[in-house]
């Protein structure tokens, strides 16, 4: 059976798409597992670790205003990590991932395993927020997963309309 990861390098190669990532709280799991595939450099275009807010503005263009008034880890600033990663790399399709991997971190408001995400790509921007429960292995590889999943359903969707 094929799994997730390995279907969406399979779409993306077949309607020449191209992927980019921009990950925090991975640190880049997403991009180094897609690297372990060999034939990825069709697909993927790179990405950037940005665990830094400073990283986050100067790489990314995320707004200070939006790190200021929803923290790093919130629904808009992931829909702008994502954007940025695209406007950068130029791709078809952007990911981001921010979040409290853990142990520490956590807030009442966004206790550990808390993980924003957003993809982006033609016609598409959109976030979602996730919990995962675990150690900081068990959030991140979690979150890590979930993106192959998130692209595989907007995939579906792109099927579906044309």
């Amino acid at each position: 059976m094929v799994n997730m990861m390995d279907r969406v390098i399979e779409v993306c190669a077949q309607r020449n798409w191209t992927l980019s990532f921009a990950e925090s709280c991975t640190g880049g799991l997403v991009s180094a597992s897609l690297c372990e595939k060999s034939g990825v450099s069709k697909i993927f275009l790179g990405s950037v670790v940005s665990y830094a807010n400073s990283l986050k503005m100067d790489a990314l263009g995320v707004p200070k205003h939006q790190l200021d008034c929803f923290g790093a880890v919130s629904e808009p600033v992931a829909i702008s990590m994502a954007t940025g990663i695209r406007n950068l790399t130029e791709s078809t399709w952007a990911v981001s991932i921010t979040g409290v991997a853990g142990p520490g971190g956590g807030s009442p408001e966004k206790p550990v395993g808390t993980v924003c995400f957003s993809l982006v790509g033609p016609g598409v921007s959109i976030s979602y927020k996730k919990h995962f429960e675990g150690d900081r292995n068990v959030v991140q590889n979690s979150a890590k997963d979930y993106v192959w999943e998130i692209l595989l359903e907007q995939f579906a969707k792109d099927v579906q309309a044309s």
